[in-house]
């Protein structure tokens, strides 16, 4: 059955047709004031809602009352206790370094979104329940854009808490959402508010019309997303320049009418071949309404049989006199409902309409992902709209028509996911091409959407039919189920909030927002394994002259680009090519470790001389970190102790200090450390075998890649392999980026028993903000190259929880309290066991998979901790699916990567999502003390399938063999 949004609650059917009364939209009704709202329950009415300075009448102060009561009521309903006002207590904050989510608009549409953004980034989610408690002020150097601030807002955190605060001075928003609309409500005043602000927007009175024209949204949806909607006939006056030329999409016909007055014949002709069409195919009914932004949620809609002509006709001239320009009356079929079962069974009951609800965010990479799908049931006979049916699961809704099949539910749990993600796919590629002003704003962005669906049958198969885009009507919805489970109660399993990716989304370009205009200073370019910097420096709107001019304000291309970074850099090579990528380029041999105190003070003159404003300092190659914290200090910008670098810098250092640090807080650190002795002359070797158990490892002490690790059995075996270190790598010439700068010392460390994870951490101010765990396979004794990973970590909740406190921990007895740090355990029967800490964000394909699967940017990260900006990033990240993947070896593979596998071959595959490339080196050539050459990985909805995937790419394009066995690799993934 069509679904109608909002619909009146009567409706009748004089002369054979059905005349449905349209309600207003969540903003108001006509007389201006709120809807009387009945709203059972107790709770304080004596809170502070006036804003000071920003006086409102007695209408706006209608409406602000209004939606305070309805919020007391969605958290009463929800079992979260009322709002606490602490008005008379202003927050002072940091502002302008602070992530504010502003949400202007009803709390029963985004309470979802509050209460997630509440979890995900507590006290950050901002409630305003009047646009008086905004105020817009022009931002400098920004023509014609604007800073929104909030004066005051409800506050949510963890647990549903919320409170009623002021901010002195007011908190600059990060990231704002408004409820839109026309009406003589807030809508207005929202409208405007959203328009042209610095700040990232995800919605704005200019695109919510672009969405609100149904004729446009099928067609674009029918042409760019090839996703089905009913047949439909549009008489257009003067249409919107998106809707003029193009190709014609089947089913959709598209009448432009010169004027709104003798239209007779022409209207006639036109409905009577649409009604004789096939593209009706079943359909019984057709339906006619207007289509517009005007007509949002005030408009009757007129459903007819489609054997009857004279009275659709009657209607369509009817409506056509009502047109303005760029609108359009509707002639569209109503999909028949599916009768389920098929055929050949006897029908449970009534037949039963079935409506698909389903919202789609835009996530990293602006890809659409399918957040939440929510269905109502209703009799087959009559409408269905949002607010007329109880909402369900797709699985509970689809059983109940008679459609219970696991495998059928799946596929159509596949089918409504693709048309819903190809849906927003559609709709960014048509904001891409939009003007800034077009948009409403350069932030503007349409970060989240609702699609309707209606489950008919098409081809002897049922279908999903897009009806309608929207956003608040679906997101309302799916909130609704997830109050299901609002009392939590022994056996129910709480459902995930539908507004999880969206928050994120909110969380991503609030960073980047806030990180607008900062200068920052980077110590070493690093070598191939760090190009993707250069990459996301572009990406983040790296200011280079490469890169070309600015672009305009209204050209479309700034949808992509956003310029806000300036990046110096600090480089021993002057010919590197990250050289010419930067604002300013300072040449300073770095190498010097010796030197680190002097040559920090001389960067800093230089830094002085150059008369560089630095917001931050940061390095990701570790030969740079130590001298990193030195100049951070000499400069005074934030960072971890230059004490806490050296100590996770010095492997043994790491050990030995970790097992003296008893005391409580209980676990202690010294539970994670393992017995070694540092290694410096040959004569340390004897004295390390009498107190270090055998078998046991000797590295490199500055030592990066596991070059130059190895198993060793007993004395001799020491002895040698500290001999033939002592001869074969001496110096940075002998093996560039691996610490031989810090010298060729070594340790001799206890060999744990079992399996190896990686742990990255973003830490700000000593607190956890964010971890990931990924699983290594078995390495290939006696050395300790890396050979297959995946992520996420395929480890209970327990043992992932048991890595992530031994890491923290480590960093924290470590002294490491601000960064982006690599920890590498191994998980023992015994519990973690501390591998090394690599003071640093984590190398090879880490932040790469990170970003893929869970949106979070380690280097954004890392940027915003080195200017002093806690990271924005989700509370508890969730990965979108599995990586597995495998190392390649020039020892291993020269001959297939020089021929079948090339480079070439490996980055075809990867554009084309075959499979996932990490280039890690530039040269194929081979050496006794080797890195991995590239990583290659395959995605999958489980590690299972990844795994499959990867095997057999492995297989055919000649990376397993005898000698390098992938399904061994990959057996700790099981």
């Amino acid at each position: 059955m069509l679904s109608l949004d909002p619909l009146g609650p009567e409706w009748d059917c004089p002369l054979g047709s059905k005349d449905l009364e349209e309600e207003e939209g969540p903003w108001g009704g006509g007389s201006g004031l709120p809807p009387p709202g009945f709203f059972p329950g107790s709770w304080s009415h004596e809170v502070g809602l006036d804003c000071k300075g920003s006086p409102e009448g007695a209408e706006a102060r209608a409406w602000t009352v209004y939606y305070y009561s309805l919020l007391q009521s969605c958290l009463q309903q929800a079992g979260l206790p009322e709002t606490q006002d602490r008005s008379q207590v202003p927050r002072t904050g940091c502002p302008g370094a602070e992530v504010t989510l502003c949400i202007l608009g009803s709390p029963c549409t985004f309470l979802s979104v509050l209460l997630e953004g509440g979890v995900q980034s507590p006290g950050n989610m901002l409630l305003c329940l009047s646009p008086a408690w905004l105020t817009k002020v022009p931002a400098p150097g920004q023509p014609g854009e604007a800073a929104l601030l909030v004066s005051k807002a409800v506050s949510f955190h963890p647990g549903g808490l919320t409170f009623l605060d002021d901010f002195v001075p007011p908190r600059r928003a990060t990231y704002f959402l408004a409820g839109l609309g026309l009406g003589p409500g807030p809508g207005r005043e929202a409208a405007e508010l959203a328009r042209d602000l610095t700040c990232p927007t995800g919605a704005s009175a200019e695109l919510a019309r672009l969405l609100e024209d149904r004729l446009l949204t099928r067609r674009l949806l029918a042409q760019q997303g090839d996703v089905a909607v009913p047949a439909t006939l549009a008489f257009t006056y003067k249409p919107p320049a998106l809707l003029r030329g193009g190709d014609a999409s089947p089913g959709l016909r598209l009448v432009e009418l010169n004027g709104k007055e003798g239209q007779e014949t022409l209207v006639k002709e036109e409905v009577g071949a649409f009604l004789h069409s096939e593209a009706l195919g079943d359909a019984l009914q057709v339906a006619v309404k207007l289509s517009g932004w005007r007509w949002r949620g005030r408009q009757a809609l007129r459903l007819y049989p489609r054997t009857e002509l004279d009275p659709v006709v009657d209607t369509v001239l009817a409506l056509l006199e009502k047109l303005e320009e760029e609108e359009s009356v509707l002639v569209e079929a109503v999909c028949p409902p599916a009768r389920l079962p098929f055929p050949g069974s006897p029908p449970p009951g009534p037949e039963l309409a079935l409506r698909i609800c389903a919202v789609v965010c835009r996530t990293q990479g602006d890809r659409p992902l399918l957040s939440k799908v929510v269905c109502g049931v209703g009799r087959g006979d009559r409408p269905l709209r949002h607010q007329n049916s109880l909402p369900r699961t797709l699985e509970v809704a689809l059983a109940q028509c008679g459609l219970g099949e696991a495998s059928q539910v799946t596929d159509m749990r596949r089918r409504v996911k693709a048309a819903a993600e190809a849906a927003l796919a559609a709709v960014l590629a048509l904001e891409a091409g939009l003007s800034a002003e077009q948009r409403g704003g350069r932030q503007a962005r349409t970060d989240f959407l609702g699609v309707d669906f209606v489950l008919t049958v098409a081809g002897r198969a049922l279908t999903p039919v897009a009806l309608e885009l929207n956003g608040g009507l679906c997101l309302e919805a799916c909130g609704a189920l997830e109050g299901l489970w609002a009392a939590p109660r022994p056996g129910l399993v709480a459902e995930e909030a539908a507004a999880a990716p969206l928050v994120e989304t909110m969380l991503r370009r609030s960073a980047r927002y806030l990180m607008e205009g900062k200068q920052l200073l980077l110590l070493g370019a690093g070598g191939v394994s760090k190009k993707f910097v250069w990459e996301a420096a572009r990406d983040y709107g790296l200011k280079v002259p490469s890169y070309g001019p600015a672009p305009s304000k209204s050209s479309s291309q700034c949808v992509a680009v956003l310029w806000f970074l300036q990046l110096h850099l600090v480089e021993s090579d002057p010919n590197h090519f990250a050289s010419q990528l930067v604002q300013t380029f300072i040449h300073f041999d770095v190498t010097e470790h010796q030197r680190d105190e002097e040559n920090a003070r001389l960067l800093a003159e230089l830094v002085r001389a150059r008369g560089l404003q630095l917001d931050g300092c940061f390095s990701y190659w570790d030969d740079c970190l130590v001298l990193t914290a030195l100049l951070c200090q000499e400069l005074g910008l934030p960072c971890s102790p230059p004490a806490a670098m050296r100590l996770a810098k010095q492997k043994s250092r790491t050990q030995l200090h970790l097992l003296c640090r008893h005391g409580p807080p209980w676990p202690a650190p010294s539970l994670y450390a393992v017995p070694c002795c540092p290694l410096e002359s040959e004569a340390d070797v004897d004295k390390a075998v009498r107190q270090v158990p055998l078998p046991g490892v000797m590295k490199l002490e500055f030592g990066a890649g596991a070059v130059g690790v190895r198993l060793v059995e007993d004395a001799p075996q020491c002895h040698e392999h500290f001999s033939r270190i002592a001869r074969d790598l001496q110096g940075e010439a002998d093996h560039p980026g691996i610490g031989l700068g810090w010298g060729n010392a070594m340790l001799l460390m206890e060999f744990i028993e079992g399996t190896e994870h990686d742990v990255d951490l973003v830490l700000f101010g000593g607190r956890l903000l964010a971890a990931f765990v990924s699983d290594n396979g078995p390495t290939r004794l006696p050395g300790f190259t890396e050979t297959a990973a995946c992520m996420p970590t395929g480890l209970a909740p327990e043992q992932e929880a048991q890595l992530v406190q031994a890491a923290f921990r480590c960093c924290l007895g470590c002294g490491l309290l601000d960064g982006v740090f690599n920890v590498e355990l191994k998980l023992t029967g015994a519990g973690p066991r501390l591998i090394e800490i690599n003071p640093r964000m984590g190398g090879f394909y880490l932040r790469d998979w990170i970003l893929e699967l869970y949106g979070v940017d380690l280097l954004l990260a890392a940027a915003m901790v080195a200017c002093g900006l806690r990271p924005a990033l989700p509370a508890h990240p969730r990965a979108r699916g599995h990586l597995v993947g495998i190392m390649c070896l020039v020892s291993q593979h020269l001959q297939v990567l020089s021929s079948t596998t090339s480079r070439e071959t490996l980055q075809a595959l990867h554009d084309q999502g075959l499979l996932r490339l990490n280039l890690l080196e530039e040269a194929l050539v081979p050496g006794e003390y080797e890195e991995p050459y590239c990583s290659v990985a395959c995605a999958g909805p489980s590690p299972a399938e990844a795994r499959l995937r990867l095997l057999g790419l492995c297989q055919g394009l000649g990376i397993d063999g005898p000698h390098y066995p992938i399904a061994y690799f990959l057996s700790h993934f099981k």
